[in-house]
């Protein structure tokens, strides 16, 4: 084995070690998949989440962020935003911030840095894409049901680091019907370790993915509860993202799945750059994130 895979082998050995045991699982069976292989799998699941994130991106809104540094079971810092993502009346995204009080982290140790605001908005919600596929390390680890699920496991750790760009280092569950991501856990990597003040470190966390108009799994729930070891002290963090009020945008930009165009939203009383109604989801399939 020379020294390259040994440090893939590594990578994805630390990927197993980080990941919790959750109720709602069970057993986690490692045998191979039967009528298909791994490979397959794969090039099914990069394929859905293609579509997945084009159709994403034709969807507006709202997601609400909490990070708390906690001291026991003392609040000692808070930071909360919420913001809808909508679009411009020329048809380009954009964020309005409709809550966002003066954050109060640094009583409690920390500041939130670049890679926070990048991971809050795209690696959280963790996208794995045909294209992306390359740039990492996929071992299949085996088969297990999240809820109602029956899905397929595996661990996923970036091929190398390439100038500022997040990654994800972690676990993911596809459903084997969908062949869609409905569940991740791990981290956004690289970290920076060093003196006060160039330390920059990452909480694991984990990522629930709901059925929205029976088509696509988005991101509905992330949760992050862990504790960051800087050289000074530790620092025990907690994270909430919630992404609700998903909608489909009138856009004339076509939406794939399985290779068909999705019908277009009623755009009657949608304007462009306008928040839809505060219109629930359609009802979401498991698995369901844990309560509060």
């Amino acid at each position: 084995m020379n020294w390259l895979s040994r440090l893939v082998l590594l990578a994805l050995l630390s990927v197993s070690a980080i990941v919790p045991v959750c109720a709602q699982e069970g057993a986690l069976d490692s045998a191979p998949p039967k009528g298909i292989t791994p490979e397959e799998i794969i090039k099914r699941f990069a394929a859905k989440e293609k579509e997945f994130k084009e159709a994403r991106d034709q969807y507006t809104y709202r997601q609400d962020i909490s990070v708390k540094t906690l001291d026991g079971s003392t609040t000692t810092g808070e930071y909360h935003e919420v913001f809808d993502v909508l679009f411009d009346d020329k048809g380009r995204r954009m964020e309005n911030v409709v809550f966002a009080p003066q954050s109060s982290l640094e009583q409690g140790g920390l500041s939130l840095d670049e890679g926070d605001v990048q991971d809050f908005r795209n690696k959280l919600p963790f996208v794995l894409t045909t294209d992306e596929i390359p740039e990492y390390n996929i071992l299949y680890v085996g088969q297990q049901s999240e809820d109602e699920l029956h899905c397929y496991v595996f661990d996923v750790a970036p091929k190398q680091f390439a100038g500022k760009k997040r990654y994800f280092q972690g676990r993911i569950w596809v459903d084997d019907h969908d062949y869609q991501i409905v569940k991740t856990y791990g981290k956004a990597v690289p970290e920076t370790h060093g003196k006060r003040g160039t330390e920059h470190l990452y909480p694991k966390f984990t990522t629930w993915r709901q059925q929205i108009d029976g088509k696509y799994w988005f991101p509905t729930f992330t949760r992050a509860d862990d504790t960051l070891h800087f050289n000074l002290n530790d620092i025990h963090i907690r994270e909430v993202v919630k992404y609700e009020d998903y909608k489909r945008f009138g856009s004339s930009v076509k939406i794939l799945y399985n290779g068909q165009e999705v019908e277009k939203a009623n755009p009657q009383d949608q304007k462009p750059g306008q928040k839809p109604d505060q219109q629930k989801p359609d009802t979401p399939q498991n698995p369901q994130p844990p309560p509060q």
